[in-house]
């Protein structure tokens, strides 16, 4: 966020205290401490060009909280994007009629590319397999409600490969002090180089392993994401996988006391419903922390 219009597209471009001034104003807003007027006036476009449930409506929920109102984009269908209409364009074009917008593209950069044809506040609802950034900020608090976000050990399963959800926790990770990332995933799947490298670069610990069980033991956060079925070759494949990488009450059992388990949602099989049931599942409370760090981002970039 160090351009004179305050957008937020990555982690990447946030220093540590930029990213802990939006956590801390997202436990004021947990608590309760609005007025309900704060945007009061503003209206936020909401450009979603991919199926999303959390994000579109906690965005939804957290402006409205707020006091502002919601320009909803709709059905691409229905837009002139299906008459060949650049994004540049429209993004130029919906910039005058709102006071911000969040953009959530399949396409890798279209956020950063947004940003410099608004005459508005961008923020990126998340682009391909690159940032996501309001994600990796829940992410961030919800770990941050049950441990200090220091000295700790991550693990990281599922699809490393294209999630961007992992992508951006970790670059936000390497951020802070002595946090150790631990990879589970198939062939494959892992992190590509160039992250690795990144991640190296900034000083972060990287511990790979073959399967969750000799992991789950070293952990404080276990962070699991869904395996894409279109990403493997055949479904016996797949199926294979998906029962290896499942987290079930047995395997927490070899888990330390006080370790979370996060996910960003939607999941499919990847975790048992059982596990819903155990404390160390964050998971739909992680979902619902979305909206105070939403609100603080819309305030952060509106005010």
């Amino acid at each position: 966020m160090t351009h004179e219009q305050k957008n937020i597209l990555s982690v990447r471009d946030m220093e540590r205290e930029e990213i802990d001034k939006l956590l801390c104003s997202a436990a004021a807003f947990d608590r309760g401490n609005y007025t309900g007027r704060e945007l009061d006036g503003k209206l936020l476009a909401v450009l979603f060009f991919e199926p999303s449930t959390r994000t579109r409506m906690s965005f939804s929920a957290a402006m409205m909280r707020l006091g502002g109102k919601i320009l909803n984009l709709g059905s691409v269908e229905a837009t002139s994007i299906t008459k060949g209409e650049t994004l540049s364009d429209t993004i130029r074009v919906i910039s005058g009629y709102c006071d911000a917008i969040v953009l959530r593209h399949p396409k890798e950069g279209a956020a950063r590319l947004a940003s410099e044809v608004a005459s508005v506040p961008v923020i990126n609802g998340g682009d391909g397999a690159g940032q996501h950034p309001s994600q990796t900020l829940l992410d961030l608090f919800t770990i941050r409600e049950s441990m200090r976000i220091e000295n700790i050990d991550v693990g990281l399963q599922g699809d490393l490969r294209y999630g961007r959800t992992v992508h951006s926790l970790a670059f936000a990770l390497a951020k802070y002090n002595n946090v150790r990332i631990h990879t589970i995933a198939p062939d494959g799947l892992d992190f590509p180089r160039y992250i690795k490298e990144d991640l190296l670069d900034a000083g972060i610990e990287l511990i790979g392993h073959d399967n969750i069980e000799e992991a789950v033991s070293e952990l404080d956060v276990l962070y699991v994401t869904r395996l894409q079925r279109e990403r493997f070759p055949d479904p016996v494949a797949f199926a294979n996988y998906a029962s290896t990488y499942r987290i079930t009450p047995e395997l927490l059992e070899l888990a330390k006391p006080g370790m979370i388990v996060l996910h960003p949602l939607p999941r499919v099989d990847e975790i048992d419903p059982a596990v819903d049931a155990l404390p160390c599942a964050k998971y739909f409370e992680q979902a619902h922390n979305g909206v105070p760090i939403r609100m603080a981002m819309l305030s952060e970039v509106m005010n």
